[in-house]
């Protein structure tokens, strides 16, 4: 992906609440995704010292999980087909929204990361990802934005205790900081905890002092 592009993708991402890491070339992308772990990764198809889609072949060989994205200037359904079975989730063509973009990675990364649940149950609770609804009982509860994704983070590590710098990292990247060290985290919890109270839902969220929260009876 030229620099320009690829500058353009990782700005609008990071400011969509996704942490990002940028490469230019082939090498440096192998190097990089040997080096860490990612949720998701975007493959231009042209690179400048190699194939996007032997690095998605490398990928694969070494079996690392994360969702992958080709994005493309060519429109040929060879070139999808050699993608999609290769092993990438979703095909891109130039040139395409950012808003478009990040609608579809957002989109991989849930389904994997939820096995491609669309629904996410607990004990009262219903929880549709896709539609970004909440259940008790089957009555709706509204939530915001932030508190619907702390739900969702609490249901996926039920039973697990997380620290705040855990909560702050996951929902809110570059501002992480501002969010662990202040009363962001303890505000957006206690809302959503009143709200799910309030539906109808047992209180499933437990403070352990010094520490952060556990979720779960």
């Amino acid at each position: 992906m030229k620099k320009k592009l690829s500058d353009s993708v990782s700005q609008y991402l990071t400011n969509s609440g996704i942490s990002c890491e940028q490469v230019y070339t082939y090498q440096a992308a192998v190097q990089k995704i040997e080096e860490s772990s990612f949720d998701g990764v975007i493959i231009d198809i042209g690179l400048p010292d190699g194939s996007g889609i032997d690095l998605i072949s490398h990928i694969k060989q070494k079996k690392y999980d994360a969702s992958l994205i080709i994005i493309s200037a060519r429109n040929s359904i060879e070139d999808k087909v050699e993608g999609l079975t290769t092993g990438a989730d979703d095909f891109l063509v130039k040139p395409f929204h950012l808003s478009e973009l990040n609608a579809r990675v957002n989109a991989i990364v849930r389904r994997k990361k939820f096995n491609n649940k669309e629904v996410l149950d607990f004990n009262e609770l219903s929880v549709h990802i896709q539609a970004r609804t909440v259940f008790v009982n089957e009555k709706k509860v509204y939530l915001t934005k932030k508190e619907f994704d702390l739900l969702v983070y609490f249901i996926s590590n039920q039973g697990k205790t997380i620290t705040k710098e855990a909560i702050a990292f996951s929902l809110w990247r570059n501002n992480a900081d501002l969010a662990a060290s202040g009363d962001i985290i303890y505000t957006h919890i206690k809302n959503m905890r009143k709200k799910l109270v309030d539906g109808g839902c047992k209180d499933y969220v437990n403070a352990i002092y010094g520490i952060g929260y556990k979720f779960g009876a």
